[in-house]
């Protein structure tokens, strides 16, 4: 019999995978690593390989997956559009099929399960800042539908196996979250800008840059998930984690040349399709029921992001 909380994370090598590991091994947990490495690297988690309370399996979720855990994060998934973009039918196998796969799974073993969910189910949202109980504005046949319905459908299926098999379930809907080990091509607003700014290339931004999205450091969000897992009075969401502190894309860009020192020019390119033009969580349940809000300042995560992707300029 183990007497350390075994906990199964997927998607554990991905950016904010490999922190939450990370977080759990300091808390005394054994950590099992779940990734097939589609986005995930394994650079994020070498530095954990010698610990030995974790362990890596490579393994992909849309198959069943068979082990003793005590909990399960299913964070597995592409999260960038430029990712999960390029195998649109994948992106929903993984949400789909792998939720059903981890849900049996925690069913099985009688574990808590935390989903990953996202800001994105909201859509372009009619309604702002974002509250729990709206329930978005998603167009289901567009070049980002794979991953906003698969996101939407996973909630439903966890929603359903708490109704159906008394699944002690978590859900949290995770807005923009940036910070050290985002890949550096992955197309998200945060790592391009660094990006084109260290390599001094026109920065992109996409219409006149007056759309807008909230920032939280991935330390913050890693805080805010784990608190979700171990709340004591049973609230098992969803809920919406996310920095309140809402920037234009212009903003950004603005901030990521005067911090990177770059002489970059800002260029305007067309707005792409189903592209939100406002994002921004309301954090009251968050405060209320978890005591929880983000503490890190944007220029303060920014250096710190800034700081890491530097090691990939040659």
């Amino acid at each position: 019999m183990h007497l350390r909380k075994r906990v199964l994370v997927t998607g554990g090598a991905g950016f904010l995978g490999s922190f939450l590991c990370e977080r759990l091994l300091q808390e005394g947990c054994e950590v099992i690593c779940c990734d097939n490495f589609y986005t995930g690297s394994k650079r994020n988690i070498t530095h954990l390989m010698s610990h030995p309370a974790f362990e890596v399996i490579r393994h992909d979720i849309t198959f069943p997956l068979y082990i003793e855990v005590d909990e399960i994060y299913n964070l597995a998934c592409p999260a960038s559009p430029i990712h999960y973009q390029n195998d649109p039918v994948q992106t929903t196998k993984v949400n789909v099929h792998g939720s059903i796969n981890m849900l049996g799974l925690a069913k099985r073993v009688k574990a808590r399960i935390l989903q990953a969910s996202t800001s994105e189910v909201y859509g372009d949202p009619a309604v702002h800042p974002q509250t729990e109980d709206y329930w978005g504005n998603v167009n289901c046949i567009g070049p980002r539908s794979c991953y906003d319905e698969g996101k939407r459908c996973a909630e439903t299926l966890f929603f359903d196996y708490y109704r159906q098999h008394q699944l002690n379930i978590r859900v949290v809907r995770i807005f923009n979250t940036y910070g050290p080990r985002m890949h550096p091509n992955d197309g998200r607003v945060v790592s391009n800008f660094i990006m084109q700014a260290l390599t001094g290339r026109d920065i992109t931004v996409f219409g006149a840059g007056s759309q807008t999205r909230s920032f939280c450091h991935v330390d913050d969000m890693v805080e805010g998930i784990y608190r979700m897992m171990n709340n004591t009075e049973g609230f098992i969401g969803p809920l919406n984690l996310g920095n309140p502190r809402e920037f234009t894309i212009l903003e950004l860009a603005e901030r990521v040349i005067h911090l990177t020192g770059s002489h970059s020019k800002i260029v305007f390119k067309p707005l792409p399709a189903d592209d939100p033009t406002q994002r921004r969580p309301n954090i009251e349940l968050a405060r209320q029921k978890l005591g929880w809000q983000p503490t890190i300042e944007l220029e303060q995560g920014l250096g710190r992001t800034i700081a890491y992707f530097k090691n990939f300029i040659s």
